[in-house]
């Protein structure tokens, strides 16, 4: 599902618009991403939890050449599935295999 499939079917359960649904959706992720800005988990009970993580700077090497190279330190952002989104998932390869 890509973000415009998304909007309409948002629009669709929620029985808004999908200007509507568009400007929520936008300001979900705005949300999100203001509170990852400031270091901040976003955290949403039994579905999961966006979190920033800090990388170390460590050695690797040039694929194409083997050669050492420096990569720095830095933030990635990481999701962590909860119970619920997890076995909502685990419940609907179930029924494919079922098939």
């Amino acid at each position: 599902m890509n973000k415009t499939e998304l909007i309409d079917w948002i629009a669709e359960k929620a029985a808004l618009t999908k200007a509507e649904a568009g400007r929520a959706f936008e300001a979900v992720l705005a949300g999100i991403t203001e509170s990852l800005q400031n270091d901040d988990p976003v955290v949403i009970v039994n579905w999961g939890a966006f979190v920033v993580k800090q990388r170390a700077a460590r050695e690797g090497r040039n694929p194409l050449t083997g050669e050492k190279i420096k990569i720095n330190a830095s933030k990635v952002v990481s999701f962590k599935a909860g119970k619920a989104l997890r076995e909502a998932v685990k419940e609907a390869g179930k029924e494919d295999t079922k098939s």
